[in-house]
C-alpha cells in the first residue's frame, strides 16, 4: 500500500479484455452471494498465502516489482486463473525501479537508522555533511515556503516533521529555500518505512526518514550531520494480471483488484498477499463461466508500492467507452493486519475525514460491506479514500469504488479495541513494509471475515448492480454515460 506516482506506459494487450464480449454459456447454477462467501474459506485463502511466502523465500525474501519474486507471483496467479477457465492476460508496463545501495546517518559519535524515500536523489557514496536545521513545528510543517521565514537553510539538511502535505512537497519547498537535503521525522513510533517522492523528476534533494524518537534526538544534538543515501533509479518493466469471466454483460463489468507486489524489504504477506489471496480464491470459487448477469474482471496490479503504477497504466490505457463499461471497482489491500481493524472505504463521507466521498454509487458499496460484516457481529468503521491504494485511478474517472481494509500504520483507538479486540494505542500492523510481514503475523480470523466480505460483494454485484438493498449503482453509471 503506497502513495501514487508516475510511470511510462506500455500496455499491449491490456484493452482486449476490456472490449471483449461474453458469449459462453454458464457452467454452473446462478451465483448466490452468501453461498459464494461461504465457499471462500480460511484454508483456501491461506493456501495462496503459503504459495506467495514460498515464492518470496525463494527470491531474496520479497516479491517487489521488477524482481524474480514478482514474476513468479504473476505466473502463479495467472496459472491459477487459467486453470479455472478465465480469459487471462498479463499486459506489461514500464516503470522506474529504485534501488538503495547505502542508507546512513551520523550525528556526532552516534549512528541513526535512516530510510531513503523512493526516488530520492543520491548523495553519492561519500554522503553529504551539513548543519542540521529543524523546521518549525506548525500546523503544516515544511509545506509552505513561508515556514522557513527567518531561518537560514542554505546548504543545510532540514529536519521536518511528517504530516499534512506529501513528502515530495516538503523536500521541494526546502530545496527552494536552498536546503541541500531533507530528513523527515515520523509522526508515530517506529522507523519511517515505505516513504516515496512519487516520481524521479520530482526529487530535488536527497530525502530520507527517521523515527519519531530519533528525530527528537537529532534535534537535541544539533550541529552537523552526515547523511548518506546512495541511490539509483532506472527503467524496468512489470506485468499486471487481468482475468475476466466468459459470461455476463460486458457493458456493466464488476471489476475487482488487489496489488500483487510487495516492498523490497519483505515478502508482503499481509500487504498485500491477503488482498491477493482473498480475491484469487473468490475467482477460483466463482469460476470462469458462472451464471451471472454482469461480467467480473479480476485484476492483480504491479508496482502499486511504487505509486499505483500498474492500475494507473491500465485505466489510462482504456478508451472513455471502455471505462464507462466498468460499473464499479472493488479494491482489497491488507485484510489480515496483526492488530486488525474492520474498515470499509467511506463512500458517502459520513466520517467527514480527508478527501470527501467517492463517486456516486460508492455509498451503496460501503453499505454492502458494512451490512455484511454487521451480520457477523462486526461494527465496521469507515476509512478515507486517501489515495494510498489502487482505487485511486478509478475514482479519478468517476467509477464507484469501495472495499474493506484491516489497517496499516494508523493507530487503533480504545473505542475500536473495545469493539473488535486487539491492543489500543498500537498501530494496526507493526509489520507493515518490513521483513516480518509474514504469514506467521497475519490475523487469520480477521482475514477469514474480510475474505468472506470480498466474495459476498463480488457475488452481489455480479448478479445485480442494485446491490442487496436496491442501491442504484447502475443508474449512476447511466447518468455518467449520458453526461460524458
Amino acid at each position: 500500500m503506497r502513495l501514487r506516482g508516475v510511470f511510462t506506459v506500455g500496455v499491449a494487450g491490456a484493452m482486449v479484455l476490456a472490449g471483449c464480449s461474453s458469449t459462453s454459456e454458464p457452467d454452473s447454477p446462478p451465483v448466490d452471494a452468501s453461498a459464494l462467501a461461504a465457499s471462500v474459506t480460511e484454508s483456501g485463502v491461506v493456501g495462496h498465502l503459503e504459495q506467495l511466502q514460498t515464492i518470496a523465500e525463494s527470491n531474496d525474501g520479497n516479491r517487489a516489482a521488477g524482481t524474480s519474486g514478482y514474476d513468479a507471483s504473476v505466473d502463479y496467479v495467472a496459472q491459477t486463473l487459467e486453470d479455472k477457465g478465465f480469459d487471462v492476460q498479463t499486459p506489461e508496463f514500464e516503470f522506474h525501479k529504485f534501488d538503495v545501495r547505502t542508507e546512513a546517518l551520523r550525528s556526532g559519535d552516534r549512528d541513526f537508522d535512516v530510510r531513503a524515500m523512493s526516488y530520492s536523489p543520491s548523495t553519492g557514496p561519500q554522503g553529504l555533511t551539513a548543519r542540521l536545521v529543524p523546521a518549525p513545528k506548525d500546523d503544516s510543517p515544511g509545506c509552505e515556503v513561508t515556514d522557513y521565514d527567518g531561518l537560514d537553510v542554505t546548504g543545510a539538511i532540514v529536519l521536518v516533521n511528517r504530516g499534512v502535505c506529501p513528502f515530495a512537497a516538503k523536500q521541494q519547498v526546502a530545496s527552494e529555500r536552498g536546503a541541500a537535503g531533507v530528513i523527515v521525522v515520523n509522526n508515530e513510533d517506529g522507523p519511517m518505512s515505505g516513504g516515496t517522492l512519487g516520481d524521479p523528476d520530482v526529487g530535488k534533494v536527497p530525502t530520507g526518514g527517521v523515527s519519531k524518537a530519533d528525530g527528537a534526538a537529532l534535534e537535541q544534538a544539533g550541529g552537523d550531520v552526515t547523511l548518506t543515501l546512495d541511490t539509483v533509479t532506472e527503467s524496468s518493466t512489470a506485468r499486471n494480471v487481468i482475468a475476466q469471466t466468459k459470461t455476463g454483460s460486458t457493458e456493466d463489468v464488476v471489476m475487482v483488484g488487489a496489488h500483487l507486489d510487495s516492498v523490497p524489504e519483505g515478502p508482503g504477506i499481509n500487504d498485500n498477499g491477503t488482498g491477493v489471496a482473498a480475491t484469487l480464491e473468490t475467482a477460483v470459487q466463482l469460476g470462469g463461466s458462472p451464471d451471472v448477469d454482469n461480467a467480473v474482471r479480476f485484476a492483480f496490479w504491479g508496482a502499486e508500492e511504487l505509486g499505483l503504477l500498474g492500475s494507473e497504466a491500465y485505466v489510462d490505457s482504456l478508451s472513455e467507452e471502455q471505462r464507462n463499461d466498468i460499473a464499479l471497482y472493488l479494491n482489497f489491500d491488507m485484510l489480515g493486519s496483526e492488530n486488525a481493524g474492520y474498515l470499509a472505504y467511506d463512500g458517502d463521507n459520513s466520517d467527514n475525514v480527508g478527501e470527501g466521498p467517492g463517486p456516486e454509487g460508492s455509498a451503496g458499496i460501503e453499505r454492502t460491506f458494512t451490512e455484511f460484516l454487521q451480520g457477523d457481529g462486526i461494527a465496521a468503521d469507515g476509512t478515507d479514500f486517501d489515495g494510498r491504494s489502487d482505487y485511486g485511478p478509478f475514482i479519478e474517472h468517476g467509477i464507484p469504488s469501495g472495499g474493506v481494509f484491516s489497517g496499516a500504520d494508523e493507530t487503533k483507538t480504545p473505542e475500536q479495541a473495545q469493539k473488535w479486540g486487539g491492543t489500543p494505542g498500537v498501530v494496526y500492523d507493526k509489520n507493515y513494509h518490513s521483513a516480518t510481514d509474514t504469514l506467521e503475523n497475519v490475523d487469520r480470523a480477521a482475514l477469514a471475515k474480510n475474505a468472506a466480505a470480498v466474495a459476498y460483494a463480488v457475488g452481489v454485484y455480479a448478479e445485480s448492480l442494485a446491490g442487496p438493498n436496491g442501491v442504484p449503482i447502475g443508474a449512476d453509471r447511466e447518468k455518467a454515460r449520458a453526461t460524458e
